[in-house]
């Protein structure tokens, strides 16, 4: 069962689209940015409570600094100078992030009104083509974002894309996850488990070195589970850079096209699990450390920094600069095809 909703805004009607399923857990989401505005799921006694921070007034999802529920793009994360080069010419993209491109610019996928293409049973559609030359990048680019609400809670995301002219595409969703409630505080005391014994370290303004190095034995160590507070504030270079967690972590045993589970984050009080799912080569994991003074949430503050945690499963960073790392150059006959699913339960 779908209920769609609307609201207006200065970019055009803004449509709000509620899955619920066979046990009245449901998904809320959005044309801005294809995005994701509510999560309600059961804690371990089956009380309901919305799991993904939001705003409380639709219009605030159009260029929020968060980029809340949303799906970045042409590329998410940053390129490093707004510069990247196919077959000799170089393309300028907008630079919003210090000296970078992050997320597509300003005026990116996620700021964007993208089309409903379909909203029936327990699956959204929607999609954005994105102009030629737009935001500078090459190819006018024909984007997708299926989402699939089943009636075990998961959230099913597939990501695709079409291009008139060889270009670079990275997509991703960047929905942040306060399994005790969106409203309940840091998420500092969460656990976390990542399916990485590496990362990808960066210069000061965040891009990716090239190198790959091990977690262990450092802060960035989250092979078993523990607390992303725990060494949240170590003297570590990467922490010192980015306030906190900002990085992205290499998927041991990707393969192209293999979705397998990368990463459980889990709320103790409340017995919430997620489980991410993908077939992206990195998780860019994100706490919120610049949430502060964002919109005010479904609940009417603002929420602080560190109050969610962003888990990002994308292709690497600075990846069309970087040869080593898996392309990310997509060519006209090509279909860009990424797989991303949410899945909660809980424990006893």
């Amino acid at each position: 069962m779908i209920k769609k909703d609307s609201a207006a805004s200065p970019l055009g009607e803004i449509q709000l689209l509620t899955i619920v399923n066979a046990s009245g857990a449901s998904v809320v989401l959005t044309n801005v940015g294809a995005g994701i505005v509510a999560v309600n799921v059961p804690d371990r006694n089956g009380n309901l409570d919305d799991v993904a921070l939001g705003y409380a007034d639709p219009v605030d999802y159009i260029g929020d600094g968060p980029c809340a529920g949303k799906i970045p793009g042409r590329y998410a994360n940053r390129i490093a100078g707004g510069v990247f080069h196919i077959n000799g010419l170089e393309y300028h993209l907008p630079i919003n992030n210090g000296p970078n491109s992050l997320h597509g610019g300003p005026d990116g996928f996620n700021n964007r009104l993208w089309t409903v293409v379909s909203a029936e049973g327990c699956k959204v559609v929607f999609e954005y083509v994105a102009a030629d030359g737009e935001a500078g990048y090459p190819g006018e680019l024909t984007a997708r974002a299926e989402y699939e609400w089943t009636d075990e809670n998961e959230l099913k995301l597939t990501l695709g894309a079409t291009t008139t002219a060889k270009t670079v595409v990275n997509l991703t969703n960047h929905a942040y996850w306060n399994l005790a409630g969106h409203d309940s505080g840091n998420v500092l005391g969460a656990t976390m488990r990542l399916n990485a014994s590496n990362y990808l370290p960066t210069d000061e303004v965040q891009i990716p070195t090239g190198a790959l190095e091990p977690v262990a034995g450092t802060p960035m160590d989250f092979t078993a589970a523990k607390e992303i507070g725990k060494d949240i504030e170590a003297d570590f270079t990467a922490l010192k850079i980015g306030k906190g967690y900002d990085h992205c972590w290499v998927v041991d045993n990707w393969k192209p096209g293999h979705v397998q589970p990368v990463a459980w984050l889990a709320d103790e009080k409340s017995g919430r699990v997620l489980e991410v799912s993908t077939d992206q080569p990195g998780i860019q994991v994100y706490t919120g450390n610049w949430l502060a003074g964002c919109p005010a949430n479904k609940a009417g503050r603002s929420y602080n920094d560190y109050d969610g945690v962003a888990i990002e499963c994308q292709d690497f960073p600075d990846a069309p600069n970087k040869p080593a790392f898996p392309s990310t150059l997509l060519e006209p006959g090509q279909k860009y095809e990424r797989h991303i699913n949410f899945k909660f339960t809980t424990k006893i």
